[in-house]
Order: C-alpha cells, then structure tokens, then sequence
C-alpha cells in the first residue's frame, strides 16, 4: 500500500521521533542518527523510527498506537523480521517512500478461575499454555461450534498474518500472507488429537478455548508480551476498531518477507 498521502510535508521538514530498545547496538545507532536528525517527541513527530529487534516493534506499537503516527523500524536485533536495515543516511527520503502497512490486532478477553476478566490486544498472537508438568486440557470452540471436545498438550496459539513468522512458526504453524483474511491456530507439542496440525480461520472468526480441569491443570494466556495466569477460558477475535501503520522500504517490504519465508530452508 503507498503512502504518498500519509505525510503533510517533504523529506526535508519531516519530523521524526525515535524509541530505541536500550540494547549497545540501538543506543550506538541512536546517537549516530543524532547526528543527523533533529528528534522531537512521538506526539509532536509525523513518524517514529523503532531502533531494536521485532520486541521492540512490538512494545512501540502498543505504547504508541493511541497517537496513530506510522512507525517506520530500523533493526539493531538478531531476526528483525518487522524492521528495515540501518542506515544512518537519507532516513527521512526513506521514510516518504516507504510502503504503509496497516496492522489490526487480535483482542483477547481472558477469565480467570476467581471471575475476574482482563482484556487485551495482540498484533503478533495470542496463547495459551499449561502453567504446570501437566499437560493442558482445553475445550476449543469456532463461532459457538466446539471443534475439539477436548485437546491436550503444551498449549494453542492464535496468530494474525504479522505474527505467523514468529512463534507460530516455530510450532511449525502457517505462514499467512498478508491480506488473506485469516487467522492460525496452532497446537503446541499435541498429544491429543495427535495428528492434528491446527487450522486455517476467516480473520472473523471468534474463538473460544476453556479450560476444562482449571484446579489441576492451570493455564496462562499472553496477548504479545502481557501474561494472564489462573486463566479458566479466552475469547479470541479480530480488532477492527485498532489498528497500525507501519512502514517498510519499498525493496524490503513485509509481504515480501512473508513469501520469501515460505521457502526458506
């Protein structure tokens, strides 16, 4: 998706705010950029430049997503899979020319054994593990339809398109291409249904997972970074009242990175 309309202004009085993640490498890269760039702060910026890893991106994104400035991530981390490369040079020309991504995350309402319920929102995913030597023992439920009576293992996770490379993949999940209106969920280490490998959701879809032997088996939830313990159930949907933008050079682009994911060895 172009930007060309996203910003008021030329490279040249663009206005940038940055984060960094404190790590050696984004504080060396900040000061660099210092140099360079007159900062000002995320409410008076029109971007804000990111400098660390894929948590980082994550933590920006939901400190800064009531402002709705794009925000344009520069890696100083290992994976880096939302970032753009370092490069102290012609930043604001980037930043214009980038690509625009709009992000909408997963909401998750989670109840805990006591009654009580806490809300939060995931770009990346959201999950649901055992929190004991026990495996879990969950109830999953699509639309008001139970899909499994009764699934043991480590745990489930419900991924968005951005979060599918990330821990989702690792529990050998699917890559979803952005735009395809989907979500994944996903088994951690099943032992029943053993041959179940997860599946494929419309992006409206609504689910729902219980906690079926919460005093022997307790569960935690995490929504990206935020973690829930005593969970007795969550209901997982997609948030279209929220959402970021988020900007990747045009020869770096996220979709690209999705596909090119794909075949990786």
């Amino acid at each position: 998706m172009s930007q060309e309309t996203l910003f008021n202004t030329d490279a040249a009085n663009l206005k940038i705010a940055c984060v960094h993640s404190g790590s050696e490498l984004a504080v060396q890269h900040y000061r660099e950029l210092e140099e360079y760039y007159q900062f000002v702060s995320p409410e008076e910026s029109d971007v804000i430049v990111a400098l660390g890893g894929d948590g980082l991106m994550l933590h920006a994104i939901h400190d800064h997503m009531s402002l709705d400035k794009p925000i344009y991530g520069i890696n100083c981390g290992t994976i880096g899979f939302l970032m753009n490369d370092y490069r102290a040079a012609s930043l604001p020309e980037r930043i214009i020319s980038a690509e625009l991504y709009e992000l909408h995350p997963i909401a998750m309402k989670a109840t805990a054994v006591d009654g009580s319920s806490e809300e939060a929102l995931a770009f990346n995913e959201v999950a649901l593990f055992r929190g004991s030597g026990q495996s879990a023992n969950i109830r999953i439920s699509v639309d008001g339809v139970d899909r499994i009576e009764q699934f043991m293992g480590d745990g489930l996770i419900v991924a968005t398109s951005a979060g599918s490379t990330a821990y989702n993949l690792s529990a050998h999940g699917p890559i979803i291409p952005l735009g395809s209106n989907l979500l994944a969920l996903t088994p951690v280490s099943p032992f029943r249904p053993r041959r179940w490998k997860g599946a494929l959701l419309p992006h409206t879809s609504v689910i729902e997972m219980e906690n079926l032997d919460p005093e022997k088996r307790p569960l935690t939830a995490t929504a990206d970074f935020l973690e829930i313990h005593s969970v007795k159930s969550i209901t997982v949907r997609e948030d279209q009242s929220h959402a970021v933008k988020v900007l990747f050079d045009k020869d770096h682009s996220l979709e690209e990175r999705i596909i090119r994911e794909q075949f990786a060895s």
